[in-house]
C-alpha cells in the first residue's frame, strides 16, 4: 500500500514491508523504490522496511530542480516522522548522500546507518571513474534503449555482466518499465554533484557501515575509506569484485551483512 508525507509542499510516496526494527530504504539517482531488486524480500524476513520514492521518482511529486541533498535529506526525514520516528537507515549512492546529511542534520532520527557504494563528494573525493564519465558523454548520442541498457551494464561489475547475462535483462527490464522522468533524473543529478560533507562527517553520531564493492566503475570505491576515515569508529567493509549494484548482484550476502551489522546491541 502506497502511503504518503508531506515536506511543505512536496507529497513523497513510500511503502511498508515486513517486520522487526525500522529501516528507512533510500535509493540512487533516477531509482524509485522498486529498484531493490531481491534484497527487499532478504530485508525484510529481519526489519520493518520503509521503501522511500525520492523527490522526482516514482509516485513522490516532482518539483522543478535543481535539488539539494538537503532537500532530499529533509524529506527523509518527514517521511519518518511519519512513519517510523526513529529507525535505522540504508543509502545507496545519491541515497547514501542523503543518508549522510540526514544523520547529520537529524541525528534523532537515526539509529544506526549504512551507507552503500557512495562519496562524500566535494573537491576532496575521488572523482567518477573515467568510464562513467566518458558514458555520460556519449549517452545523448545513443538511441534511447541502448543507452538505458549501456548504464545498466556499466553499474554491475563486468564479472557479472559476462557471466549473468540474465541478471542484466531483469535490471533493465525495471528500468524500462520504470523509466525516469529526464528533468527530475537532472535535478536529482545537481543535488549529488554539489554535495559536499567530507568535512562535516565527524559529527556523525549513529554507528556506521561503510559497503563499497571494489569493481564499482560509478563512484571510486576508495571513497568508503574516505568516509568511514572520518565518521568516528565506522566500519569499512569491502566487497571484492562487487559493482555498484552489488545489492542486485549479491543479494543473500548483502542482506546478511546489513542485517548482522543492524542487528548489533552494542552503541558508542
Amino acid at each position: 500500500m502506497t502511503r504518503h508525507a508531506r515536506n511543505g509542499d512536496v507529497r513523497l510516496a513510500y511503502e511498508e514491508r515486513g517486520d522487526g526494527p525500522p529501516l528507512l530504504l533510500v535509493h540512487g539517482l533516477g531509482y524509485s523504490r522498486l529498484g531493490w531488486g531481491p534484497t527487499v524480500d532478504r530485508l525484510a524476513e529481519r526489519f520493518r522496511l520503509i521503501l522511500l520514492d525520492n523527490r522526482g521518482m516514482g509516485e513522490s511529486d516532482k518539483p522543478p530542480g535543481p535539488y539539494t541533498v538537503a532537500e532530499l535529506a529533509a524529506d527523509a526525514a518527514a517521511v519518518l516522522e511519519q512513519a517510523a520516528g526513529r529507525a535505522h537507515v540504508l543509502g545507496t549512492s545519491l541515497g547514501g548522500m542523503i543518508a549522510q546529511e540526514l544523520a547529520l542534520s537529524r541525528p534523532d532520527l537515526v539509529d544506526r546507518l549504512v551507507l552503500v557504494c557512495t562519496t562524500p563528494g566535494g573537491p576532496g573525493a575521488y572523482p567518477m571513474p573515467r568510464v562513467t564519465v566518458r558514458l555520460f558523454a556519449e549517452v545523448p548520442t545513443l538511441e534511447p534503449t541502448a543507452a538505458l541498457r549501456r548504464m545498466v551494464e556499466n553499474s554491475l561489475a563486468d564479472s557479472v555482466v559476462e557471466s549473468r547475462p540474465e541478471l542484466v535483462e531483469e535490471i533493465y527490464a525495471y528500468r524500462l518499465a520504470h523509466p525516469p522522468d529526464v528533468p527530475a533524473w537532472q535535478a536529482q543529478a545537481a543535488a549529488g554533484a554539489a554535495f559536499d560533507s567530507l568535512e562535516r562527517l565527524d559529527s556523525i553520531v549513529a554507528p556506521t557501515l561503510v559497503l563499497h564493492g571494489t569493481a564499482d566503475d560509478v563512484l571510486d570505491w576508495r571513497n568508503s575509506g574516505l568516509i568511514a576515515g572520518r565518521i568516528p569508529d565506522a566500519r569499512l567493509e569491502l566487497l571484492e569484485g562487487g559493482g555498484h549494484l552489488f545489492l542486485w548482484e549479491e543479494p543473500d550476502r548483502f542482506a546478511r551483512v546489513v542485517g548482522d551489522f543492524l542487528a548489533e546491541a552494542t552503541t558508542r
